[in-house]
């Protein structure tokens, strides 16, 4: 499997085993399976709640550190600069490591310290309460410490992406997005590229196992998709494995997520489906601008965020 190429020089998995929803007495088993399949990428976040039991499954695979890509992500409760070492230190613990491959910066919004889940507008920052540069120059200075080998970012709109480049020492090396056939965010992909930023997509399939909170009314369904089906039925693949086939002919990290010993098989295999250019151009055709994931949790009454100003729309 080709490998994706950072600023730094070091070469990241672009398939990756996301874990968000992978719960406790699952994840390792899940993590331990998927690594023996032939996963060298894990993505890992503090506030999925599974570090720990992820950690003990590292420490048991058979498996050189140095073979392995884990990242993880910096909480929202966390950004003030003299919180961030203590956060990374944390997820190191639990993770059993002395190091990270990439540690991102989960979401553009500020909690207040010691909220993990916000209540009311009142648990809420304002964006401009924690410059995210300050932020930035803590993490730099945990890359400066051996403690994480790259830096990035986890749904940043370009606006955001280009106050970091204009003021960062060490430029982020990621931004993780949302991104399938129906959000394909061509404009991010071309600002990324033009800038030597890597792209990861999470619901690459639709997250369709996500919270019911977090769902909308009639979603669409990728997996259920004429088009995808009839590109899967041409190759003989699943429609989860041209998702991800599609994804990674675009060249992007992809992170989907299973504990099913089967599914981690099949979405492993879909590294070696070839699509051709129709395949592509039709899936192309499916863009339709759709967040699953739109971040309307962060715009309860009182909170200083809406979702224009999280995408900078």
């Amino acid at each position: 499997m080709k490998t994706i190429t950072l600023t730094s020089g070091d070469a990241i998995p672009p398939m990756g085993l996301g874990t968000w929803k992978s719960a406790p007495g699952q994840v390792a088993a899940a993590v331990i399976h998927a690594v023996n399949l032939g996963y060298r990428h894990i993505d890992c976040a503090h506030i999925y709640g599974n570090e720990v039991e992820i950690g003990k499954a590292l420490a048991r695979v058979d498996v050189p550190r140095k073979d392995l890509w884990i990242t993880s992500k910096l909480w929202n409760n966390a950004h003030a600069p003299q919180d961030v070492l203590p956060a990374l230190e944390k997820t190191l613990e639990d993770l059993h490591l002395e190091y990270l491959d990439l540690y991102l910066i989960h979401w553009p919004v500020h909690f207040r310290p010691g909220v993990v889940s916000p209540s009311s507008g009142g648990d809420f920052l304002p964006w401009d309460a924690i410059p995210i540069l300050e932020t930035w120059a803590a993490l730099e200075a945990c890359v400066h410490k051996g403690l994480v080998r790259n830096i990035g970012v986890s749904n940043f709109s370009t606006t955001k992406l280009q106050t970091l480049l204009n003021g960062a020492s060490i430029a982020p090396a990621m931004n993780q997005i949302e991104m399938h056939p129906y959000l394909q965010q061509r404009k991010m992909k071309a600002f990324c590229h033009q800038h030597g930023i890597a792209l990861t997509a999470y619901a690459p399939l639709g997250s369709g196992d996500r919270p019911a909170a977090l769902k909308h009314d009639n979603e669409p369904s990728l997996l259920q998709h004429p088009v995808i089906l009839s590109v899967g039925k041409k190759h003989h693949a699943s429609a989860a494995q041209v998702l991800i086939s599609w994804a990674l002919h675009r060249d992007t990290v992809v992170i989907p997520k299973s504990v099913n010993p089967g599914r981690l098989k099949e979405n492993l295999e879909a590294t070696h489906l070839v699509l051709d250019a129709e395949d592509i151009q039709a899936i192309d055709d499916l863009d339709a601008g759709y967040r699953y994931v739109d971040g309307k949790f962060w715009t309860v009454k009182g909170s200083p965020y809406t979702v224009e100003n999280l995408w900078d729309m």
